[in-house]
């Protein structure tokens, strides 16, 4: 099997990894997941050695997997800590596991690139072989889109797993008071008391693209995003490189939203856009106003979806508060593969119970939702 193992997408030009994309979803581009690496937000003593699998036949590139080395299971969002203690208490090695994600983004999205479904098989076929060559006690295939889905579910000894995540749909409303008729009555009222709170700050919101952000203000952005680690006293996961590297590479697809009061920014949002999604990041503010949170990650992309015509806001996982606001629970799904067979047995049982509270937890939040009853 040709499979190769690339330790940087250095290796490999843009070109050729961005022509195996199946459409221009951005945080698979190669200029988005280069700049991880070359910014040092990924690599030496991050926990995340890039080790991406390529399929490559008579000098043509026929797939590739983007996929980590790692060491603990930080930055994921499909949380197995429970599996490495479990691990870990009976003397089994969990790490250094294989992991085919996009760092830090738990969006979901293409993760085998390929030329065909042939290619995209021989290349998930070749990952338990991967494994045992070099060691590894598991590999993890996160945020999954439908067709992937089906391909793994082929696959022998790979174990599905559910999450779920709140999305906004964009229902073809002409503006965001087209949106809020959509909602009951008492809803409706505490969104626009929400976003009078904030004007009644002084506050005003200013769009901008990549072209539009000077240096100054990425030091701004990279403040904001780091003090919301800070303040839980954790390190952040990107550094300041990353936002201006990403701005070079990948500038088409760039959004950040200013929070302004008296003509000074006071918070942002960082989003990306593609695919007529728009994917909110990274959030952060330097002081704390009253439901600034709401309207910078919420309202403002709300709108934003609106003005563009972008069918979907995806604002990043978790937040059961984003129910009420008229985000509606949306099913995620990963796939684990466990070379230690009493490991694969036991992750599979509890995987199966799981699946039944997720669905029913999905249904039942569903109640919450703001919108009107036909």
């Amino acid at each position: 099997m040709p499979v190769q193992v690339l330790d940087s997408l250095e290796q490999i030009s843009a070109q050729r990894w961005d022509a195996l994309l199946p459409r221009q979803q951005p945080f698979l581009r190669h200029g988005f997941l280069s700049a991880l690496e070359a910014s040092g937000s990924l690599g030496a003593g991050s926990g995340w050695r890039p080790e991406h699998l390529v399929l490559e036949e008579a000098g043509q590139l026929q797939a590739a997997l983007p996929a980590y080395r790692k060491w603990h299971s930080y930055g994921e969002y499909v949380f197995d800590h429970g599996w490495a203690d479990a691990c870990r208490r009976a003397g089994i090695p969990y790490y250094p596991k294989l992991l085919a994600a996009v760092p830090f983004s738990p969006v979901t999205g293409p993760r085998v690139l390929a030329a065909d479904a042939d290619a995209a098989r021989r290349l998930v076929a070749s990952l338990p072989g991967h494994l045992q060559a070099q060691g590894l006690s598991s590999a993890h295939i996160n945020f999954t889109e439908p067709s992937l889905d089906a391909l793994m579910a082929s696959q022998p000894g790979w174990l599905e797993r559910w999450g779920c995540q709140y999305h906004w749909h964009n229902r073809g409303y002409r503006d965001f008071q087209d949106f809020l008729d959509s909602l009951s009555s008492r809803k409706r009222k505490q969104m626009r008391k929400e976003r009078e709170q904030v004007a009644g700050q002084g506050i005003g919101f200013e769009w901008r693209r990549a072209q539009d952000m000077s240096e100054a203000a990425w030091d701004f952005v990279y403040a904001c995003y780091a003090n919301t680690y800070e303040v839980r006293g954790q390190a952040p996961y990107l550094n300041r490189a990353f936002f201006s590297l990403v701005a070079e590479r990948l500038p088409e697809a760039i959004r950040v939203v200013l929070a302004v009061q008296h003509g000074r920014p006071v918070a942002m949002a960082f989003s990306l856009v593609g695919e007529g999604c728009l994917y909110g990041r990274y959030w952060g503010c330097l002081a704390e106003f009253d439901r600034l949170h709401f309207e910078t990650c919420f309202y403002q992309g709300m709108a934003y979806a609106i003005e563009q015509g972008l069918a979907l806001f995806d604002a990043g996982a978790q937040g059961e508060h984003k129910l009420i606001r008229g985000f509606e629970p949306t099913l995620t799904r990963s796939w684990h593969y466990l070379v230690h067979p009493g490991l694969h047995d036991a992750v599979a049982d509890f995987l199966e119970q799981e699946r039944a509270g997720v669905a029913a937890y999905a249904e039942q939040a569903r109640e919450a939702l703001p919108y009107r009853q036909a």
